[in-house]
């Protein structure tokens, strides 16, 4: 814990079970084409998918889309909240989806994707 008992920021153990599960979405055969990859910034960890455009051949130098689909969050309570992006471009809480004390469960909850968010 920090100062006041907040948690100060997102440990660098968080952080690499992010990036693991971003690495293991995608199989070595297309990562050319396609790749998950997570931002942090502050207190959130952005995921993105990286793909090249369709019509790409793999290995092009085309420009890269990027799409933002999921933020997790970590609050001053040391537990972890997941957003979803709407169409406007605005996070909003993922309905249904409690708080956990490390992203795991919130990136398995991604894999399900139940509501058809992400």
């Amino acid at each position: 814990m920090g100062f006041n008992g907040r948690v100060a920021a997102i440990s660098e153990f968080a952080l690499r079970q992010i990036e693991r599960w971003c690495a293991r979405r995608v199989p070595d055969t297309v990562r050319e084409q396609l790749r998950f990859e997570c931002r942090r910034r502050g207190r959130s960890v952005t995921l993105v998918q990286r793909r090249l455009p369709w019509t790409a051949e793999p290995g092009s130098t085309a420009e890269w889309i990027v799409h933002e689909f999921a933020q997790l969050r970590l609050g001053d309570d040391g537990r972890w909240s997941l957003y979803w992006r709407d169409r406007g471009g605005r996070w909003r809480p993922y309905p249904g989806c409690p708080s956990a004390p490390s992203p795991v469960p919130l990136l398995e909850e991604i894999d399900l994707d139940p509501e058809g968010r992400f």
